[in-house]
């Protein structure tokens, strides 16, 4: 039996926290549930889903869909594109059986890459690889969720990249409908022998092509769509994620039309220490000014009131109404106060 491998390379950088994460996860179980009611899927398709931030790491390997479980999806800093492609790279050379005179091998792969965001790292040698060496040999479809990727990068790994406007849950079960559809017609026509790649109609607006001729280059190491926050909580030690996103408010000074940036709160998240595993391990110091965060929230961990405590370690964690607070990060004791004006925060990559 030929199989058909379908590879989903998933961005699972800060920026995806909350929301996202969590309709990809649903998003990637359903298509499963769908594939495993299909009699030509259950023949020929194999599915892998490998995720990145400042790592990659595979979460399932290659295998039939059958047996496929779903998995919980954590969340990592940074949005190393270079290591995930790497990584992916990685994994078709070891697991994708190529035709020989003895033995016909897999058909074409095809990759499914979703991404929110721009890299924080240079991807650039990652790319001319994948250029060099996969991008005849597999079938690449980049998916931007939201309208803040760089599709002008994503253009030179594939000339399938798609804009989805993911902007509320029925959007989101229209394009995970449509990413199935795509793989039963692409595994039918492995059936009768032709191409192998046949992505479903585009249908609406939820999801549309992006016309590369008009995409402009973005260049920069840190996602500045978002800003996100790392603090731990102080009672059970676990740590957690404050996401803001930007805004663009225009404003006049002196008769002159302005605009100026500021980012409001989404929401406050758990993690797992999965986290720190998946961080970007080089030196990140860029930081933002509270003057500039609109919406302090609540511990998400154990609901003390106030998350958005700074240490003199300049970590930041959450207190209570205790006389007393105790860092979870440097262990300093002391009683906290309020402070005036703004003041600048480390930020993570995004």
């Amino acid at each position: 039996m030929r199989r058909l491998p379908i590879y989903f390379l998933i961005d699972i950088s800060e920026s995806m926290v909350g929301e996202p994460i969590q309709q990809v996860e649903e998003g990637l179980a359903t298509i499963i549930q769908a594939l495993k009611t299909d009699p030509h899927a259950l023949e020929t398709v194999f599915v892998s889903i490998i995720v990145f931030a400042g790592q990659p790491k595979t979460l399932v390997p290659l295998q039939e869909i059958v047996s496929f479980y779903p998995p919980k999806f954590p969340v990592g800093s940074g949005t190393s594109l270079s290591k995930g492609l790497g990584h992916l790279m990685y994994e078709l050379r070891n697991n994708i059986v190529k035709t020989t005179y003895e033995v016909k091998g897999d058909w074409k792969p095809i990759v499914f890459l979703f991404t929110d965001g721009v890299p924080t790292d240079n991807s650039q040698a990652a790319i001319n690889e994948w250029k060099e060496n996969w991008q005849r040999t597999a079938n690449l479809i980049a998916v931007s969720f939201g309208n803040e990727t760089d599709t002008k990068l994503l253009g030179q790994l594939t000339e399938n990249v798609l804009h989805f406007k993911n902007t509320n849950v029925q959007s989101y079960k229209e394009f995970f409908r449509w990413v199935t559809d795509s793989i039963k017609t692409s595994s039918i026509s492995v059936e009768n022998n032709s191409s192998g790649f046949e992505l479903a109609k585009l249908e609406g607006e939820t999801l549309s092509k992006i016309d590369l001729t008009k995409a402009e280059p973005i260049r920069q190491y840190v996602d500045d769509n978002y800003v996100v926050l790392n603090g731990k909580c102080q009672n059970s030690k676990r740590p957690y994620l404050m996401k803001y996103r930007k805004t663009i408010a225009p404003s006049i000074y002196a008769g002159v039309e302005l605009s100026s940036k500021n980012y409001k709160l989404v929401g406050a998240y758990q993690v797992d220490n999965s986290y720190f595993e998946l961080a970007d391990e080089s030196t990140f110091n860029t930081t933002v000014n509270t003057e500039e965060l609109t919406g302090f929230p609540t511990c998400p961990c154990c609901g003390n009131q106030i998350a958005f405590a700074v240490c003199v370690c300049d970590k930041i964690h959450c207190i209570g109404d205790e006389e007393i607070s105790t860092c979870p990060w440097c262990h300093n004791q002391g009683s906290y106060g309020y402070g005036e004006g703004g003041f600048d925060v480390s930020r993570t990559q995004g």
